[in-house]
């Protein structure tokens, strides 16, 4: 396992360092493959933050918890991880692929925009102030469904693995996902 820790505001003392190293080592025991974590410790006045960001089997699964003492958010984010790691692996063995012949139902809603009565102002353009490159695995979008709801992000870009076309899906809320396609 590669761990990288870096901690903000404070200094990553051995005893630490061991405590999340042995809550790592509880994790790893999911994986078959090597897994690298990324590990942030902070304190932000009298909140003490671990981050930790796992990579393995190829799905990233992120955490943050806050507590008034590190070694109490350290173990509640691990906690968090091992909740959200147990999640994802029982949703993978109810996994059924679906039947080739299954009929996919779409909802379309039109809705009418109208003009605006008074003249809108003139804005500034806008500016590109961060850029990411992303690598696209092929998915389908049952497996991107999980991987946002393990990342914890507000939306994720994939390679559609039926159609091999990149979608965007993000949560609708109501434990729904939108998933937004190429018309071609």
């Amino acid at each position: 396992m590669r761990v990288t820790m870096s901690g903000r505001h404070m200094e990553i003392t051995d005893a630490l360092k061991d405590h999340v190293e042995s809550g790592l080592q509880k994790l790893k025991a999911h994986f078959d493959r090597i897994i690298d974590a990324n590990v942030i410790l902070a304190v932000e006045k009298h909140r003490h933050i671990a981050e930790i960001t796992i990579h393995a089997n190829g799905i990233r699964i992120h955490g943050k918890e806050s507590t008034d003492d590190m070694y109490k958010s350290v173990d509640a984010v691990v906690e968090k991880l091992d909740k959200q790691i147990s999640k994802y692996k029982d949703r993978i063995k109810r996994y059924q692929p679906r039947k080739a012949r299954e009929e996919r139902e779409y909802l379309k809603n039109i809705i009418a925009i109208e003009e605006p009565a008074a003249p809108v102002e003139e804005t500034k353009p806008h500016r590109v102030i961060h850029r990411e490159k992303l690598t696209l695995k092929p998915m389908t979008v049952e497996e991107a469904s999980m991987q946002l709801e393990l990342a914890g992000e507000p939306f994720l870009v994939f390679m559609n693995a039926e159609t091999q076309q990149v979608n965007v899906i993000y949560p609708q809320g109501d434990g729904t996902f939108v998933l937004i396609e190429p018309p071609f």
